[in-house]
């Protein structure tokens, strides 16, 4: 495991993807646990952000108290599966930008296909955290990471609940300048790229769609 990868071991998260995994859960389960896995993600990934003092009043007298410094977070999901986490991190950072990058799995060459890039400005000044719930082959998540720096982003981090061996190490490796936080890490991948035992299509279980 390289440096830049972080495994978030918690027995909440694993319990909540446990349920994630069960073909039986429902559309509206599943996107209820997606954002709570997301959230506590969150809550390690972010745990770095700058802070500085500010003079409040409390009921009780004068102090100084730690705010959050500097340009807020921007949580930028790559679509559309990457939605499922949104909620669940401005639950965390309501302030937050939120930008789009849209990508698709073309299904002969596997390879991913962008379609959509809009990002927040100023970029260069602010904390990008790239979501995706699964890394399988890693491609979309290398492209991802690409299209933040080629717009100016340096300060990036990506989040992904479940990923393949192959999909970790490959986008670790390709940007060692990006912490990557991810909850499970699963056997690998079957000869239609998707993550055994993994959960299925993440995008379709998160938006009821086949």
């Amino acid at each position: 495991m390289r440096d830049n990868v972080t495994v978030i071991d918690h027995p909440l998260l694993k319990h909540k993807i446990s349920i994630m995994r069960d073909k039986n859960t429902g559309t509206n389960e599943f996107r209820k646990l997606a954002e709570e896995v997301a959230m506590l993600m969150g809550y390690e990934a972010l745990r770095d952000l700058p802070l500085e003092d500010e003079e409040i009043e409390t009921p009780i007298e004068k102090c100084n108290a730690p705010f959050i410094a500097g340009k807020k977070p921007a949580f930028v999901p790559i679509l559309r599966a990457g939605l499922g986490m949104v909620s669940g991190l401005l639950t965390l950072v309501p302030a937050a930008k939120v930008g789009h990058i849209g990508m698709y799995r073309d299904e002969e060459t596997k390879i991913p296909q962008e379609y959509y890039c809009k990002l927040p400005k100023p970029i260069e000044d602010r904390l990008i955290v790239l979501l995706d719930p699964m890394t399988a082959t890693g491609g979309s998540a290398d492209d991802a990471i690409n299209q933040v720096k080629k717009a100016g982003g340096t300060n990036i981090k990506y989040m992904t609940i479940i990923a393949s061996p192959e999909g970790i190490e490959r986008v670790s490796a390709a940007h060692p300048d990006v912490q990557i936080y991810v909850a499970q890490i699963d056997r690998g991948l079957n000869e239609d790229a998707y993550i055994c035992p993994g959960l299925g299509d993440a995008g379709d279980r998160i938006f009821g769609t086949k």
